[in-house]
């Protein structure tokens, strides 16, 4: 252990006080006055009582001094450096929440849910059980938006995808766009840590960024990509004829195909939660646990010592200016009219 000053420019305060011995004095405006004559005689019985009483006062008021600016400079206590071995991996979440993934064609223990509500439910579990794992979460419409950066935190990563609605984003698809601020967002990362998880139900329909090329971009970065196709492709539609089955969406599986082959990673397609759920599980085998490692030093505050002691002192130099005072009778003096 070891001590440290946090702020030690502030030592450069030090020598202030000693400017007031350089400034000038004032002129005393004082009139002549008759003094008594035992008054040379009282004066100089008082002024060795009174001098030694001013010097104390002025070294107990440099003592403060020194210690205020010691407390300024922040000292601290700094520990032995703390080793934290960290296993897990860095996942980055893109979810598409355009218009369309308000469509009511997933199931779940026979219950018709929106294709959002369904990624909420099982990405959820998901973010829930990835303990040591440090995780990240993009929404995308019309553009993306970091709504998480890589954390521990999984319980704020999980609020802020169930507090996700739709068209928050805008009502279009910016799949580009999406992987460029993941990419972005992982190039920090080292290279086996960088993994991006895109879940869309559509195809690219906004943005600047051509979807292809981004994922070339992140091929070159070393970021593979896992997309995961949400939707069954139709559903049941009550009509006065019947239950009707719809064809919904227009998921572009092609291009989700080229964009997980060119990068290293995967397609997958969720029909259901069932198969959303497999495709996580499935994504703990195949993607590699990485082992990483923080180092940490603790750091103790001692500002609050030299501040106890020089408003300590402070009270002492008030205290005894106050009774030192009354202590010592005033010359008495006598003024011409």
């Amino acid at each position: 252990m070891n001590i440290e000053f946090a702020w030690p420019w502030l030592l450069a305060a030090l020598p202030l006080p000693l400017l007031a011995l350089l400034l000038p004095r004032a002129a005393s405006t004082t009139p002549a006055a008759l003094r008594f004559p035992f008054y040379g005689a009282l004066q100089a019985s008082l002024q060795s009582h009174t001098g030694q009483r001013s010097r104390l006062r002025l070294v107990l008021a440099l003592l403060a001094w020194l210690l205020l600016v010691l407390t300024a400079v922040r000292p601290q206590l700094i520990g032995e450096t703390v080793h934290l071995p960290i296993s897990g991996r860095s996942l980055m979440l893109a979810v598409d929440i355009s218009g369309s993934m308000q469509t009511e064609d997933m199931q779940i223990k026979g219950r018709q849910l929106s294709r959002l509500t369904a990624v909420k439910l099982v990405a959820g579990e998901f973010i829930k059980q990835r303990k040591g794992d440090r995780i990240g979460l993009i929404l995308f419409g019309d553009q993306a938006y970091l709504q998480a950066p890589l954390t521990f935190d999984r319980s704020t990563v999980r609020t802020l995808l169930d507090e996700a609605q739709i068209g928050l984003a805008g009502k279009r698809t910016a799949i580009g766009d999406a992987i460029g601020l993941a990419i972005k967002r992982l190039r920090k990362e080292p290279a086996s840590n960088r993994v991006l998880i895109l879940l869309t139900d559509g195809t690219n329909t906004a943005g600047n960024v051509d979807p292809l090329k981004a994922a070339d971009l992140a091929a070159r970065e070393g970021v593979r990509i896992y997309t995961i196709g949400i939707g069954s492709g139709e559903m049941q539609v009550q009509t006065p004829f019947g239950v009707r089955r719809v064809a919904t969406g227009d998921l572009d599986e092609a291009n989700l195909k080229a964009i997980a082959s060119k990068t290293g990673g995967r397609f997958f397609r969720a029909r259901d939660t069932a198969e959303l759920a497999k495709i996580y599980a499935l994504l703990d085998r195949i993607e590699p646990v990485s082992k990483d490692e923080q180092t940490w030093r603790p750091v103790d505050e001692l500002y609050f010592w030299p501040l106890s002691a020089a408003l300590l002192l402070s009270m002492l130099i008030a205290l005894s200016a106050i009774f030192g005072w009354r202590a010592t009778p005033a010359p008495v003096e006598v003024r011409h009219a």
